[in-house]
Order: C-alpha cells, then sequence, then structure tokens
C-alpha cells in the first residue's frame, strides 16, 4: 500500500515522499517535486516487489547527498589540483544546497532533473554540473557500496552546441609570428611557435620543465622536454594519459636556443621573472602581440585548433589528429574532419583504382 507526504523545505520547496509498505518486505520510500511522479514511482514499486526484482541498497537509507559530497571531499577531491579542486567544489556545493538533507534513497534521476532547470548558464557549464555530481555517485556506487545504480545514467544533459574552429590562416599565421618574434616578452615567441608545432595545451606547454622535477607537480598537466630524444614527454595531461609528442624543425631549433640560456634558479622551460618556481604569464604580451598583427577573434587556445586545422589539411586521419593532441575519442577531433575531404577523395580515388583499375573514361 502506499501513502503520500507533502513537505515544504526552504532550499526545495514542496516535495511529495512516497512511501510503499507490503507485507513481509521492507517499506519503501522516495520523494519528488510532483505528486504525478510519486504516483508513478509507488505504482512501479508496488509491481516491482510483488514481481520480485525489486532490490533496494540498504545503505542508501543511511546516508544523506550531504554526507557522500563531504566523504567525496575527504577521500577524492585532494587528488585533483588546486584549481580543479575549486571549480568541482563549486557546484557540488550547490547541488548540496538544494539536495544535501535528502536520503539517497529518496534521490531519483527525476528529482535531480528538476533540479537541473535551475543551473544558471550555458549548455556546457550545466554538463560540468551533471558530470561533477555523476563522478561522485559513481565513486559512491563502485568504492563505497552505498548505492546500486547512479540515478546520473537518466538525467539528460544539455545539447552542446558545434565545437569553435577558429584558426589563422596563412597571412594571419606570418603576422602574427613576426609580431610574436618582436615582442619584448623573450619567451613569447618560442612559446608560440612551439605551440603551434605541437598542438599541446596551455596548461601543458607553461609546465614544461627541462628535466624531472624533484617534487612532482600536483598540476593536471606537465611534462619534460628531453633533447637526447628530440621530444616532450607529456607525464601528466587533462585526461590523465601519458603523451610523448616529436620535436622537429624550427620548434626543436628554438628550444635547443633556449637551453643554452635557460635560467639556473629553476627547472621550469618558461619561468615567471619574479616566482622562478611558478610558469610565467603571458596574457599581456599574448594580447599586444595579437593587436600589433591586426588580428581579432583569437583566443591562445586556438593555436590547438589552428595545428589539427593544418594537420587535417596535410593528409593526417582523425586517429592521428586524435593521438597528437592528446585525445581519447574522435569526438573532440571530428570539428576537422571537413579540412581533410580533399585527402579522403584522394584515398578513395586510390583505393578504387587498386580495386577495379584505372577509369577510361
Amino acid at each position: 500500500m502506499a501513502t503520500f507526504e507533502t513537505r515544504i523545505s526552504d532550499n526545495s520547496g514542496k516535495t511529495y515522499r512516497a512511501k510503499v509498505r507490503l507485507r513481509g518486505y521492507p517499506p519503501q520510500s522516495a520523494t519528488f517535486i510532483r505528486l504525478s511522479d510519486a504516483k508513478k514511482w509507488a505504482a512501479a514499486t508496488e509491481t516491482a516487489i510483488k514481481q520480485g526484482y525489486y532490490f533496494k541498497n540498504a545503505e542508501a537509507k543511511n546516508h544523506t547527498l550531504k554526507e557522500m559530497v563531504l566523504r567525496y571531499y575527504n577521500d577524492v577531491l585532494l587528488t585533483y589540483s588546486t584549481k580543479e579542486q575549486k571549480d568541482r567544489k563549486i557546484k557540488l556545493d550547490w547541488w548540496n544546497s538544494r539536495l544535501g538533507h535528502f536520503l539517497l534513497s529518496d534521490i531519483t534521476h527525476i528529482i535531480i532533473n528538476e533540479h537541473k532547470r535551475a543551473i544558471e548558464g550555458a549548455p556546457a557549464t550545466i554538463n560540468k554540473y551533471l558530470k561533477n555530481l555523476s563522478h561522485v555517485y559513481s565513486i559512491a556506487v563502485n568504492e563505497w557500496g552505498w548505492l546500486d545504480d547512479n540515478p546520473m545514467g537518466r538525467v539528460k544533459a544539455p545539447k552542446l552546441p558545434r565545437g569553435r574552429v577558429r584558426y589563422l590562416d596563412d597571412a594571419e599565421r606570418e603576422k602574427l609570428i613576426l609580431s610574436c618574434k618582436i615582442s619584448p616578452n623573450t619567451y613569447l615567441y618560442t612559446a608560440f611557435i612551439l605551440a603551434l608545432s605541437t598542438g599541446m595545451r596551455q596548461a601543458e606547454l607553461m609546465n614544461l620543465y627541462w628535466k624531472l622535477p624533484e617534487i612532482l607537480p600536483t598540476e593536471t598537466a606537465w611534462g619534460v622536454v628531453s633533447l637526447e630524444h628530440s621530444a616532450i614527454i607529456l607525464h601528466q595531461t587533462k585526461n590523465g594519459e601519458f603523451r610523448r609528442i616529436p620535436l622537429v624543425g624550427l620548434a626543436l631549433d628554438l628550444v635547443k636556443q633556449h637551453a643554452k640560456v635557460k635560467r639556473m634558479d629553476t627547472d621550469l622551460l618558461f619561468p615567471s621573472p619574479t616566482h622562478p618556481q611558478q610558469p610565467i604569464e603571458l596574457r599581456k604580451s599574448w594580447l599586444n602581440a595579437l593587436e600589433r598583427a591586426g588580428i581579432d577573434d583569437f583566443r591562445w587556445h586556438d593555436i590547438r585548433h589552428t595545428t589539427a586545422s593544418y594537420l587535417a589539411m596535410n593528409g593526417a586521419s582523425l586517429a592521428e589528429i586524435a593521438e597528437v593532441l592528446g585525445h581519447k575519442t574522435f569526438t573532440m577531433v571530428k570539428r576537422y574532419s571537413h579540412l581533410s575531404e580533399g585527402h579522403i577523395g584522394n584515398v578513395i580515388a586510390s583505393m578504387n583504382e587498386k580495386v577495379f583499375g584505372s577509369s577510361k573514361s
């Protein structure tokens, strides 16, 4: 038999708690924003219990969402960089303010969906709120055994707009190279050429060392330059993957020149002039270089898009572009596929000629 209670909370407003009690079975309960959803859940739960396939983890009845989030802070969050900790905590604190007092057993995908509508920001921002909470739930399911499943799996994320692709054309590239070269900041030109040559993220580039540091950095990205092997070895990246990037041509020449005048009080490739154990801040010099070159609507991260675009236009496959950029899947690199259409046409033509012979027409 099902009963329903109306609750009023300062954080969540009016909610409805459904309780299902059947003789011989432990009582089950869940909370919803709408009474109609509570009734649907109660009916489905009664049916599932009677048919013998409803199982509810008892641990979910012993912990609130606030307890789950606080344990995540203590056990998991500290393994991330300071910046990532701050970003995640802001989003998880938001969920905590709204759902923290609920028992985990009472929180369904329906109630999460209702609160999702209150998140302010672009679709990408909303996705981060959902992903951060989903990761907490995944830990609670897989490592702590507090739940049987992750309700976030049934929470629909907003559709993201097509990824931005802004890259330098040949004229823009030459103007920006010259502008960086004459910059008062002696690091800017080398950093720009290195970024353009390798497609590295800015955080990866700014946390490069000449040798393995005695104390390993806690940042999300860092690596080491190996002139002996003409390569950059990224030990830690944004997605946690090890990556080896070849150093060739002008980029290799500039790094070799840079090595001859490296500072003795730090192992960073691009150290701050006043705080040698921290990377330099290039933002002001970069913006001045863009202004001198007359280039609009171009961010540092667009250097990475430029590298990928040049790779595509020079015949690199999506798999090769993904490997260079350090993407685990092709999702992010599909935006460059239209730039390699000519290469794809040549590949298909070559295959057809080999299989069917050359056309006589």
